[in-house]
């Protein structure tokens, strides 16, 4: 392995890549370079995930399994938990977990872990990038530092003066932008926003993206590609937090707010559409307000509109298990005891992603509550232990007419494109709807209630 590059090596044909973390934004990530032509190692630590991919075979259900098999059989793809294989790598790129713990803090502990697991292995020359969403700092103050005990230097400076300083190896800082069950945006289309801790470790990941995605956007340091991350998805966060806050005004005020949304969004300028729903999901915009507002404590700053967001957003699982009681009591019938279906336990339609599903804690609130309840999502057959909770002993029950008829009230929390509203209400005691799925249906509106 040469031990002199210059950030123009990663241009070349056939580099050898190292992707960590084989989940919904690594592995689509691993499949892009393997496409590209470069020889793509997933370093994983879930052996089953390993033996699965190493088969061909897909664990996500929007990556095709063909796609798989082809890089594997081509011998573009293959996959490893044995993490002294990162020697033979040119690239580097970390794409691990980054939650919050049970206090909401930032767990930025498989990043340690993850940089723990390369420092023995680095070498001069590579390229290391994290692609995981944190907190502006991370990359310098927490994985610099971990790869920097093997030895080797990766000196810190920006500015013209810093043009051509010398390091052993290259760091950056490029945010995943992956966004699952998309098919108008994919990975090759998505611009790619790169900060490297000085000059040549920027162009180094620059020239590396540039080759699988249409468009690398360079910023100065790091820790700008990182606060632009999570710019990205706080402005999503406040503003559906708007939504969410409007739509409890309007449920007061007998007004749709759906239909308000609609009205508004005829604006052809200065307006952007965003939706309520029972709270927020998936990887990043649950999580990215609270590693802003925590980070942001050390500099003696109070984020308290980003707080105010999120606030707003955690509490709309409670709202949601309050409308259905308050629903039920109109029936005659309280929450406790009563038997609820929830439909769809996804992040969001049409996915097979359950990260920080608002859905997992609705059912948490109707347990304490004591409520009985089933699930179904055709994207999930079984639940599985989560890091917060533990559904595994439920399945998804079959959704037939006679079986809908059972429920005291079937709470339609994922708007999954399979369901059929009609049937569903029409086979329904009682529907609640947070999506506004069941915009469409005619007959039973008095079944409906919508939160």
């Amino acid at each position: 392995m040469p031990t002199d590059r210059k950030p123009e090596f990663f241009k070349g044909a056939q580099l050898k890549v190292a992707i960590i973390g084989c989940g919904y934004v690594g592995l689509p990530l691993a499949l892009r370079f393997a496409e590209a032509g470069h020889k793509v190692t997933g370093f994983d630590t879930d052996p089953h995930k390993v033996s699965l991919l190493n088969a061909g075979k897909s664990y996500i259900d929007h990556i095709p399994q063909t796609k798989i098999q082809q890089f594997v059989n081509s011998r573009h793809f293959g996959a490893t938990n044995d993490f002294a294989k990162l020697k033979e790598a040119d690239a580097i790129l970390i794409c691990v977990p980054t939650p919050l713990n049970e206090y909401r803090e930032p767990d930025l502990s498989y990043v340690e872990e993850t940089a723990k697991s390369i420092q023995p292995h680095l070498q001069k020359g590579q390229l290391v990038v994290l692609e995981s969403t944190t907190y502006p700092g991370t990359t310098e103050e927490l994985v610099l530092p971990i790869l920097e005990k093997s030895g080797l230097r990766c000196p810190i400076a920006t500015g013209p003066e810093a043009e051509n300083i010398a390091g052993d190896f290259f760091v950056a800082f490029s945010p995943e932008r992956e966004d699952p069950g998309n098919k108008q945006f994919g990975l090759a289309q998505i611009p790619k926003v790169v900060g490297g801790v000085n000059s040549p470790s920027g162009r180094a990941a620059q020239a590396l993206y540039a080759q699988v995605v249409a468009r690398v956007v360079p910023v100065s340091t790091t820790r700008a590609a990182e606060m632009a991350k999570l710019l990205e998805n706080i402005f999503r966060c406040v503003n559906i937090a708007l939504v969410n806050e409007l739509k409890m005004l309007c449920l007061r005020m007998r007004v749709d707010v759906w239909e308000v949304i609609d009205a508004a969004s005829s604006k052809p300028f200065g307006f952007m559409p965003f939706y309520p729903g029972p709270g927020l999901g998936g990887h990043c915009i649950p999580v990215d307000p609270f590693y802003l507002s925590w980070k942001a404590r050390e500099y003696d700053f109070a984020t308290r509109f980003i707080e105010l967001a999120g606030e707003v957003n955690v509490a709309m699982p409670y709202h949601v298990v309050d409308s259905v009681a308050a629903a039920l009591n109109e029936h005659k019938k309280s929450l406790k005891g009563s038997k609820i279906l929830v439909l769809g336990v996804a992040y969001k339609k049409d996915v097979d992603d359950l990260r920080e599903s608002p859905t997992l804690k609705i059912m948490e609130i109707l347990q304490k509550r004591g409520a009985e309840f089933d699930y179904n999502d055709p994207y999930f057959p079984q639940l599985h232990k989560m890091r917060h909770y533990d559904y595994s002993h439920m399945k998804s029950v079959p959704l037939t007419p006679e079986a809908l008829g059972k429920y005291d009230a079937v709470l339609i929390a994922t708007d999954h494109s399979s369901y059929d509203y009609g049937v569903i209400v029409d086979a329904s005691k009682l529907v609640v709807d947070t999506r506004n799925a069941t915009r469409r249906v005619i007959r039973n509106r008095n079944k409906i209630v919508l939160c």
